[in-house]
C-alpha cells in the first residue's frame, strides 16, 4: 500500500510514475499512431484518436474517457483486444459546449470513418455521453451495444447542475480542483496509486477550454431516456470500493437497464481500466464476442470460445 503521488492543481511538475514509464504504454505509443480529424466547419474542433486493429472490420469497439482523460488512458484495452484480433478506437473528443453539438459531432465523426454502427465503451462522462449518443439515434441507430464502466444517467447526481453554466468563466487550476476532488485519498494497491498519477498526469495536458467544456458536459440538466435505447445491448462494470459514484447513482442504472449484463469488480476505483485491465479486457471481449458476424468488431473466423458471465 502507498500514498498516491498526486500533484495540486496548481503544480507544474506531474511525479514521474509507474504506468508512464511502463514498456506496456511505451510500446502503445511507439506503434499505434495518434491521428487528428476535423469533421466540422469550425477547424478548431479537433478529434484525435488511436484507431488499431483490422480496417475491414466497421463495427469496432470505440472507447469514450472520462472528464479527466485522453484517448492513451484506454492503451491496456488497445493492446490486449487488438492482440486477440479486434479493431479498436480511442477518442478524445473537442471542445463542445452541449449534449446535442457533440453528439451531433460524434455522428459525423462516425460518417468520416465509414462505421455504420458502434460498441461504445464509456468511463463516467464518456458513458454519459455514449447513452445520449445511442439516444440521439435511435431513429436511425448507429450503437450495437454501450459498455458504461463507473457511468450514470443523470447529471443530477453531482448536484451542480446550478453552475454547469459558469465552468467557461474559471480559471484552469480552479477546474482541476473541482476533478481532483473526486479523486481517491489515502493509501491504495500500488496499481490504483499508479493509476491515478497517470490520471493526473492526462488532467494535465488539458487545456481550460477542454476542462469547462467536459465538466459542463458532465453536470449541465439533462437524463438518459432509456425507451429510446431499449434496443441497445447494455453492460455495466462498476466497482464496489471507492469511486466518486454514489450507491444511489450505481443503483439508479441498474433500474435504468434491468436486463443489462453485470461485471463487478471487487476493487478498481475510478479507473479500473488501468488498474485492473485484464478484468475490464475479459469483460469487454465477453461482450464484443456475444455480437453477430456483421456486427463484431473483428473477424468472425478469428473468433475464440470464451466463457461467459452474467
Amino acid at each position: 500500500m502507498r500514498t498516491t503521488n498526486r500533484v495540486s492543481a496548481t503544480d507544474h511538475v506531474v511525479t514521474m510514475e509507474e504506468i508512464k514509464v511502463s514498456p506496456a504504454y511505451n510500446w502503445f505509443r511507439s506503434t499505434v499512431p495518434l491521428k487528428r480529424i476535423i469533421v466540422d466547419d469550425d477547424d478548431s474542433k479537433v478529434w484525435s484518436l488511436y484507431d488499431a486493429g483490422p480496417k475491414n472490420v466497421r463495427c469496432p469497439i470505440i472507447f469514450l474517457p472520462p472528464v479527466s482523460g485522453t484517448a492513451e488512458v484506454f492503451f491496456h484495452q488497445m493492446l490486449a483486444l487488438t492482440g486477440w484480433g479486434y479493431r479498436v478506437i480511442s477518442l478524445q473528443y473537442p471542445v463542445y459546449w452541449d449534449l446535442l453539438e457533440f453528439c451531433d459531432g460524434f455522428r459525423k465523426l462516425l460518417d468520416y470513418l465509414q462505421l455504420d454502427k458502434v460498441h461504445l465503451f464509456g468511463a463516467s462522462l464518456g458513458g454519459f455521453l455514449a447513452q445520449k449518443f445511442a439516444e440521439y439515434t435511435h431513429k436511425s441507430p448507429r450503437v450495437h451495444s454501450l459498455i458504461l464502466c463507473n457511468s450514470f444517467s443523470d447529471t443530477a447526481i453531482f448536484n451542480q447542475t446550478w453552475t454547469a453554466n459558469s465552468f467557461w468563466l474559471m480559471p484552469a487550476f480552479m477546474l482541476k480542483k473541482i476533478v481532483l476532488r473526486n479523486f481517491a485519498k489515502g493509501p491504495l494497491d500500488s496499481k490504483m496509486a499508479d493509476a491515478i498519477d497517470f490520471m493526473v498526469d492526462r488532467l494535465e495536458t488539458l487545456n481550460q477550454s477542454e476542462l469547462a467544456s467536459r465538466l459542463t458536459l458532465n453536470c449541465q440538466n439533462s437524463y438518459v431516456e432509456p425507451h429510446k435505447i431499449k434496443d441497445v445491448a447494455v453492460t455495466i462494470i462498476d466497482v464496489f470500493d471507492q469511486s466518486a459514484l454514489s450507491l444511489e447513482a450505481k443503483e439508479e442504472m441498474y433500474k435504468l437497464f434491468p436486463n443489462a449484463r453485470r461485471a463487478h469488480l471487487k476493487t478498481g476505483g475510478n479507473f479500473p481500466y488501468l488498474c485492473r485491465s485484464a478484468e475490464v479486457n475479459l469483460y469487454v471481449q465477453v461482450t464484443a464476442h456475444a455480437q453477430t458476424t456483421a456486427l463484431s468488431a473483428k473477424l468472425f473466423s478469428e473468433l475464440p470460445l470464451i466463457l461467459s458471465y452474467r
